[in-house]
């Protein structure tokens, strides 16, 4: 790790981001989904959920955020993908650059790309009547935790389309990740669900993580859930970091 892998690292993370700014309908096709559930969520199925909060919005966000980054890593599996079929992973090892500066690139693409599409959505959010009195502090937390998640996941794209056979393959492993939020307390407290549903909502990482984004939003005491979404990201990065680099050696071994 040396000012060698941080320059090849840069180098490539701006080759990435190119494509992005030459296809930004990447960022807005990944907004729209999301930005469709909470129009429906909010405006035809809001008034039959009761939160126990005042606003069905404020309530929703936190999990409509996570299920825009969801969608939005299979994109970085899907570049990832046609890298390894172009032939390009080839042409870097003949290169004297850092290896993993070359799955760092794609990964620091998709965090850039990932929050481009968050601000949208918590724009479009903003219209239709999302507030908050959170501090700056609060916010940064909101971010910080929505960054690890971010790169958490995107680890879990490399291992995706580093292993996979086909283009379908390589982005069709986040559609778990985009349902997840689902059989959380993403759209509903998770009380209201029956016994295994609720033990199962109660115990997955995305209940942790939007509680404790929601707490934060409305100023509230976030108590242990902070804890628990730290380790989930971190348990999350750690095992997929793992897995995608001895998946990397082996493919250019």
């Amino acid at each position: 790790m040396s000012k060698h892998f941080f320059g090849d690292t840069a180098v490539l993370t701006g080759r990435s981001l190119s494509h992005i700014m030459r296809s930004p309908d990447t960022i807005i096709t990944t907004a729209v989904t999301p930005i469709a559930l909470m129009l429906m969520f909010v405006y035809v199925l809001g008034g039959a959920i009761d939160t126990g909060t005042g606003s069905y919005v404020n309530y929703l966000l936190p999990g409509i955020l996570l299920i825009t980054i969801a969608s939005g890593i299979a994109y970085t599996a899907y570049r990832l993908f046609l890298d390894m079929q172009g032939g390009i992973f080839e042409r870097f090892q003949s290169m004297p650059i850092a290896r993993s500066a070359v799955l760092w690139g794609h990964v620091l693409t998709s965090l850039v790309a990932n929050l481009i599409s968050v601000a949208v959505v918590v724009l479009v959010a903003l219209l239709m009547g999302f507030r908050s009195g959170a501090g700056v502090l609060a916010w940064l937390a909101v971010a910080g935790i929505l960054i690890m998640f971010t790169v958490a996941l995107t680890w879990l794209a490399v291992i995706a389309g580093l292993s996979a056979k086909t283009v379908d393959g390589a982005s069709a492993f986040s559609y778990p990740l985009i349902f997840l939020p689902f059989i959380s307390s993403a759209f509903v407290p998770t009380e209201t669900m029956p016994g295994p549903v609720r033990w199962f909502a109660e115990n997955q990482p995305v209940t942790s993580i939007v509680d404790t984004i929601r707490d934060l939003l409305a100023q509230e005491p976030v108590g242990t859930d902070i804890w628990v979404a730290l380790a989930w990201c971190v348990g999350i990065l750690a095992v997929a970091y793992g897995f995608a680099m001895a998946s990397y050696r082996r493919r250019i071994a």
